[in-house]
């Protein structure tokens, strides 16, 4: 069975990240979200808010399941069995840096490969950080993120 992870903050979830979770299912018998609890940033919504709402916008791909994980990537792929940790690239930029954490992936874990996807074209400009800018100025996020994401988005926006 060939298990891949793809691991990442999702502070939110946008619709660049569910594009590669889809393609990612169709590609590995599982995939399993890593919902990075980083304590050195501050993330708008707590982990288990981003587990909740990525369970809630991956309901239709039946080989995902989602997983909070702190430390590094590598250790959490072979704790999920994993063979393959996914990483998207939107552009030059991300190549830079992923392809250093793969090599560093490599030396740590030879036995756990990265694959790269390239996200759509339609998504290649969007982040969780413009999601989060464009919202926080009352701009219309409907084309950035599903309609729940942008229900809960507004809302923590409310409480602040």
């Amino acid at each position: 069975m060939a298990i891949a992870v793809y691991p990442g903050s999702f502070d939110p979830a946008t619709y660049g990240h569910i594009d590669i979770i889809q393609r990612a299912g169709s590609l590995f018998d599982e995939i399993i979200v890593g919902v990075l609890n980083n304590s050195a940033k501050s993330p708008l919504f707590s982990v288990e808010e981003r587990v909740n709402i990525l369970k809630r916008v991956t309901e239709d791909v039946p080989n995902v399941q989602i997983k909070a994980f702190s430390g590094l990537a590598v250790n959490f792929a072979r704790d999920c069995g994993a063979q393959v940790i996914v990483r998207g690239l939107r552009a030059v930029t991300d190549f830079e840096y992923e392809l250093q954490m793969a090599q560093t992936n490599r030396v740590l874990a030879p036995d756990i490969d990265t694959m790269f996807l390239t996200t759509n074209l339609e998504y290649a400009y969007l982040s969780s950080t413009i999601v989060k800018e464009v919202n926080a100025f009352q701009g219309d996020i409907s084309k950035f993120v599903p309609p729940f994401v942008a229900e809960v988005l507004q809302e923590k926006y409310k409480q602040r």
